[in-house]
C-alpha cells in the first residue's frame, strides 16, 4: 500500500455510502463541506467531511497512516513500546500515571510469613483481616465467594453479605458477597495464571500502595426487573475505592457487571488501570447473559419488562434481547457526589485498556484529574445491537417506563474536571467525548476535556487529529468547551510512553496484549513495578 500523509484533522473516507442528519455522501471521494457543530446520538451522530484524493489508499489500523504535524509526532518520551519489547525488556509495563510511587507489597520471597498463598475463601479472609499483616496475596486457583458459597469460617469480616440475586438463575443459588479490604498500606494481590474470581464486589476503603494484577472478574450481573431496566437497586461493582490512595489495577480481565466496573469514590488518589480488558457479554449460547434470558423465556409471566419485549406490542426476539443486553452499561464513575469538596482530589490514569461494548463512563469524572492514552473503546458490537431496536420499539418500550436501549458514550469530564485522551483509538462510539451530562446552559456542571491525535471512527469515515481541530467529530459535547488545563498542577508529574494509535487494536488483542492470563513470566515479576 502507498503510504499517504495526512495533516492533523484529516477524515478519511473508507468505502460506501454514509448518511448522517440528512447529509449523504457517497463514492471514494467527496467535496468539502462545513461540518455542523451538533453532536447527538446513533440518530445524529457526529456529523464530519472529507478533503480525500480519490486515489488515496487509507485503512484503520494501517500504521502508514501518519500525521505530519509537529505537534502529534511522538516525543523523546513517546517512544513506541514495541522498541522496549523487541529489545527484549518489559519496560512496557512499568508501573506509570498517578500511581507512580506505588510500592505494593514489595518483592518479598514465597518463604516471607507476610506472603500468603489463597487456595479458598477462607484462606483469603484471614489474609484481609484487618491488621493480618499480609504483604502479598498469591490467589491460586479460581475462587466462588458468592455469600452461599462461602464456608462458614469465611461468613464474617471481611466478608459480608450483599444485595440479595433476584433474576440470575446462578446467583441466585450462589448468592453475591461483599468483601472490604480496610486499612492496608503495601499490598499486593496477584495471580501467576490468571485466576478469576466470582460473585463478590470488592470495596477498598482507608488503604494506599495497594497492587491488584493478572486476575479475572466475572458473574457480577443480573436483569434488572426491579427498577425496570435502570440498574439501580444491587450496587454491583467489581472494585470500588474510597479514600484509598496509590492503586495500581493491571493485567487484569473485568467481565459485565450490574453497576460499574471499577469506580473512584470519596477523594480516591494516584490510581492507575493499565492493560487490562473489559469485556462485554460474547452472547454464545451459555454466556452469562444467555443463562439468564433461557431461564426468563422458560416462566416469562415472573418477568414483566422481559415478557413485554418478548410480546407482540415490541416483537424482540431472545436473540435481540441477548445482543442488546450484552454491553456492559457503565465502567469508572470517578467522583460519586456532586461538587463534593473531596472531588478535587481525585486522580486516575487509564492506559493500554481495551473496552469491548462498554456504553459509558470511559472514564465519568467529577473534578479532580484524569488522564487517558492508549486505549480502544471499540463500540461495534453496540451499533450492531442498537439496529435491533427500532423507533416504533423505542416508542413502546417508553410508554411502559421501561429502560432498555443502547446508550453510547466515551470520556466524559464535568463539574471543572480535567480529562485528556491522548493517541486512543475510538470505534463506533456515538457521542465520544463530553463535558456535561447534566444542563450543558449551567456552567459549573461542565469539565474540561481534551483529544489529542486521536482516531475516531464512525459509519465507514475516519478521522485522526484534535478535539479542538476546526469541524473535528471529536469536539466536545454538549457544553461551550472550555480551554483545557490540569487542575492543581500545569504538567502531568510523570513521564509515559505512548504507542501509535493505529496499531493498538493488534497490540491489545495480542497474546501479550491487554487482559489476565497474557504473560507468562515469573512471578518476582507480577511483585515488581518497574523493569
Amino acid at each position: 500500500m502507498k503510504k499517504q500523509t495526512f495533516q492533523k484533522g484529516t477524515v478519511l473516507l473508507l468505502t460506501g455510502a454514509m448518511m448522517w442528519g440528512g447529509l449523504s455522501l457517497s463514492g471514494s471521494a467527496v467535496a468539502a463541506a462545513t461540518p455542523p457543530s451538533s453532536v447527538s446520538h446513533f440518530a445524529n451522530v457526529n456529523i464530519f467531511s472529507s478533503l480525500l484524493d480519490a486515489s488515496s489508499e487509507a485503512m484503520l489500523n494501517d500504521t502508514n497512516i501518519t500525521n505530519s504535524s509537529s505537534e502529534l509526532s511522538p516525543t523523546s518520551n513517546t517512544d513506541s513500546l514495541a522498541t522496549a519489547q523487541a529489545a527484549g525488556t518489559y519496560s512496557a509495563y512499568n508501573l506509570t500515571g498517578f500511581s507512580v510511587g506505588n510500592t505494593g507489597g514489595g518483592n518479598i520471597p514465597e518463604t516471607d510469613a507476610r506472603y500468603k498463598k489463597v487456595y479458598t475463601a477462607t484462606d483469603l479472609a484471614q489474609a484481609l483481616k484487618k491488621g493480618s499483616g499480609v504483604k502479598v496475596i498469591e490467589v491460586m486457583n479460581d475462587l466462588n465467594l458468592g455469600w452461599n458459597e462461602l464456608p462458614t469460617a469465611a461468613q464474617t469480616s471481611p466478608f459480608a453479605v450483599h444485595n440479595q440475586p433476584l433474576t440470575h438463575p446462578v446467583l441466585k443459588q450462589s448468592g453475591v458477597s461483599k468483601l472490604t479490604i480496610d486499612g492496608f498500606d503495601g499490598l499486593t494481590i496477584f495471580s501467576n495464571n490468571g485466576s478469576k474470581i466470582k460473585h463478590v464486589g470488592i470495596t477498598v476503603k482507608r488503604s494506599s500502595n495497594l497492587v491488584i494484577r493478572n486476575l479475572e472478574f466475572d458473574e457480577l450481573w443480573e436483569w434488572d426487573e426491579a427498577t425496570k431496566g435502570d440498574y439501580d437497586k444491587n450496587d454491583w461493582d467489581y472494585l470500588t475505592l474510597e479514600q484509598t490512595s496509590k492503586v495500581w489495577i493491571d493485567h487484569c480481565t473485568f467481565n459485565k457487571a450490574y453497576d460499574g466496573v471499577v469506580d473512584v469514590k470519596k477523594g480516591s488518589s494516584g490510581v492507575t488501570i493499565s492493560w487490562s480488558s473489559f469485556r462485554s457479554d460474547d452472547g454464545s449460547s451459555n454466556s452469562w447473559v444467555s443463562q439468564q434470558v433461557k431461564a426468563m423465556e422458560a416462566n416469562k409471566s415472573a418477568y414483566p419488562m422481559y415478557n413485554y419485549l418478548r410480546s407482540s406490542s415490541v416483537g424482540l426476539s431472545q436473540q435481540d434481547i441477548i445482543a442488546i443486553a450484552g454491553g456492559q452499561k457503565k465502567t469508572h464513575l470517578v467522583g460519586a457526589t456532586e461538587f463534593s469538596s473531596d472531588n478535587a482530589d481525585l486522580e486516575i490514569t487509564l492506559h493500554h485498556n481495551y473496552y469491548q461494548d462498554s456504553q459509558d463512563r470511559m472514564p465519568r469524572l467529577r473534578g479532580g484529574n484524569a488522564h487517558v492514552y492508549n486505549i480502544v473503546m471499540d463500540a461495534s458490537g453496540l451499533v450492531a445491537a442498537k439496529t435491533k431496536l427500532t423507533p416504533a420499539m423505542d416508542q413502546a418500550i417508553n410508554s411502559k417506563g421501561y429502560h432498555f436501549t443502547v446508550t453510547s458514550n466515551g470520556a466524559i469530564s464535568t463539574e471543572g474536571g480535567a480529562v485528556l485522551v491522548e493517541k486512543s483509538n475510538i470505534i463506533g462510539v456515538a457521542s465520544p467525548i463530553r463535558n456535561n451530562q447534566t444542563d450543558p446552559s449551567k456552567s459549573n456542571y461542565t469539565g474540561k476535556i481534551r483529544a489529542v491525535d486521536t482516531i475516531y471512527t464512525a459509519n465507514g469515515t475516519t478521522f485522526r487529529g484534535n478535539s479542538d481541530t476546526a469541524g473535528s467529530p471529536l469536539a466536545p459535547y454538549p457544553a461551550t468547551a472550555l480551554a483545557f488545563s490540569w487542575n492543581g498542577f500545569s504538567s502531568l508529574p510523570y513521564s509515559y510512553q505512548m504507542d501509535d494509535p493505529t496499531t493498538l487494536v493488534s497490540r491489545l488483542k495480542a497474546s501479550d496484549g491487554a487482559g489476565s492470563g497474557k504473560l507468562n513470566w515469573t512471578k518476582t515479576n507480577w511483585l515488581a513495578t518497574q523493569y
